[in-house]
């Protein structure tokens, strides 16, 4: 899908996609223009005439914008890799509204799979095998599970798969193909030339101890085949080599190309972005001065850093740090039983420069929050369209129908009706909603699921029923004669949430949310819960007037 007739409007979005969409357009400018030709393709793009600034100036769709995602290939993909491929995904489809789609871009995902395999993921089968291993590249490590030809290749099949199922439009590439294809010879032989450059660099930031053995090439060993940290004992750069000390002692000369050394990861991710033409990656706020660092090398190197800038990092529920190692938050498997990538994926895009908790409770909220943005949408002009999330989340074109009933809705309907499955709900849904189906309502079908996995696992565990004071059962008492006299049939949800309210002040409740509370806490055994009103339309009148029964003769609990 082409992204047309939005330049202007993207001129003035203030979503941080757009803002970063223009850096790199400015960047993208300044790189292949002259500054007087840049001024005028800006100029052009600007009032909305970005094919004519691209026929005035070839240059600039010469060669794609290049948008980069990195991937660890000793474990499997996790929210993170989500996370941040979504976000990247995110500042390229803006880019490609601010330029009309003018302007060719890709989006590269590079497996850092020649890093050699520092220890035995713990969980996986052939532990003596991956021990026996330790230190080659990933792409030389035998696979524990038997399906391909090495771990690195069953992990970068499992990211591709992963990529594809959530429709991440990419280029895969691989760290050991790129180094044995030559592709980075031209910069390997560079940085041998200017080995003292980057030492001069990289040493500060170190240790002395690691100070005195560091290089910028890792050798691979011609004898055991392991990535090795040793000093750089001779270069020779007309020869393109260097001689270092094997494992057996003996002085071995290797030539810096074709797959026979790779570069430390600092250096390698500075080598990458000259060799690539990276034009924007990102990364987490950890990874600050490595940025710095790296950019430093790839000016050495005669490439130009990219754009892009620092995110957060994700806290677990008690403020800390999410760690794969400890396992102390969310995996993707987590999120997708009880959400919807969807949801996920708007929970990324909020606020990427500030720290936000992933655990389970974030789900619900994130959910229905995905939903209100989803129902804003439809009633929003062109522009205020570019700011709604999910203009983003969707890549410029969210689906036209949301979902009718929310989350914490489901969740509660869950909880009244005991619903064990999906048809049970769906019972109430069609009674509610005359004509729906899950076939009419694909995204309410698989809320229902989430909805029923997420009860069954966090809150029916935690369901605290209570007794009613004398306030209450006065108040419920006389909101149970309230829906009879509005019939079994009432569905109307927001008259039903008059009588709720009327009920709530005749009892003298003040503020009226103690009201409601009492009314979760007694009906629900929950301190919060939907609007009212819309549970009782849907739920049922003669169902939910049982309920009250229930709860005031003691039988809930």
């Amino acid at each position: 899908m082409r992204l047309t007739g939005l330049s202007t409007l993207a001129q003035g979005a203030r979503a941080w996609p757009f803002e970063q969409a223009r850096n790199l357009l400015a960047r993208t400018v300044r790189r292949r223009l002259e500054p007087e030709a840049g001024k005028d393709a800006l100029s052009l793009i600007a009032a909305g005439r970005a094919e004519e600034a691209v026929k005035a100036h070839p240059a600039l769709k010469a060669s794609p914008v290049v948008l980069e995602t990195g991937y660890g290939a000793s474990g499997l993909p996790h929210i993170g890799t989500f996370q941040e491929n979504a976000r990247t995904t995110m500042v390229r489809t803006a880019f490609r509204a601010l330029t009309e789609d003018a302007i060719p871009t890709t989006l590269i995902c590079f497996s850092d799979d020649m890093d050699g395999l520092r220890k035995a993921p713990p969980g996986l089968p052939d532990q003596e095998g991956l021990k026996a291993d330790l230190h080659k590249p990933l792409t030389a490590v035998r696979d524990p599970f038997g399906e391909h030809e090495s771990f690195g290749a069953h992990n970068n099949a499992r990211m591709r798969r992963f990529l594809d199922q959530f429709g991440f439009d990419y280029e895969f590439r691989s760290s050991t193909e790129m180094y044995r294809s030559g592709a980075f010879d031209a910069q390997l032989r560079l940085a041998l030339e200017r080995f003292d450059e980057i030492q001069a660099v990289m040493l500060p930031t170190l240790g002395p101890e690691r100070r005195a053995t560091y290089s910028p090439f890792l050798p691979i060993s011609p004898k055991t085949g392991r990535v090795l940290q040793v000093p750089t004992l001779e270069r020779d750069v007309k020869a393109g080599t260097i001689v270092f000390e094997d494992e057996d002692g003996t002085r071995t000369e290797v030539p810096v190309t074709g797959g026979h050394v790779k570069m430390q990861w600092k250096p390698d991710w500075a080598m990458r972005w000259a060799a690539l033409a990276v034009d924007y990656e990102m990364s987490g706020k950890d990874l600050i001065d490595s940025v710095k660092v790296s950019s430093r090398i790839c000016r050495i190197l005669g490439g130009e850093p990219p754009e892009g800038f620092n995110y957060e990092l994700f806290l677990d529920e008690n403020g800390e740090k999410i760690s794969k190692s400890r396992g102390n938050g969310l995996t993707m498997e987590d999120w997708l039983r009880y959400g919807a990538p969807e949801s996920l994926a708007y929970y990324v895009f909020q606020s990427p420069k500030s720290a936000k908790k992933l655990y389970f409770d974030v789900i619900p909220k994130a959910s229905d929050e995905y939903l209100q943005q989803l129902d804003a949408y439809r009633e929003q002009d062109a522009a205020k369209r570019l700011d709604n999330p999910v203009w983003s989340v969707h890549g410029g074109a969210p689906p036209e129908h949301g979902s009718p009933v929310s989350f914490s809705l489901l969740l509660n309907l869950v909880s009244a009706a005991n619903a064990s499955d999906a048809a049970i709900l769906w019972g109430f849904i069609e009674r509610y909603i005359p004509g729906a189906t899950p076939e009419t309502q694909p995204l309410l079908d698989r809320l229902t699921t989430y909805a029923i996995h997420y009860f069954e696992d966090f809150v029916r565990p935690s369901k605290r029923f209570r007794a009613a004071s004398e306030q209450e059962r006065a108040a419920l008492q006389d909101l149970a004669a309230r829906l009879r006299r509005l019939g079994p049939g009432c569905a109307d949800a927001e008259t039903i949430q008059n009588e709720v309210y009327a009920a709530g002040k005749a009892a003298g409740f003040e503020p009226l949310r103690a009201w409601f509370q009492a009314i979760y806490e007694v009906l629900l055994g929950q301190p919060q819960g939907p609007r009212f009103g819309s549970f009782v339309a849907i739920f049922g009148v003669e169902r939910t007037l049982d309920l009250i029964d229930r709860a005031l003769a003691g039988k809930l609990a």
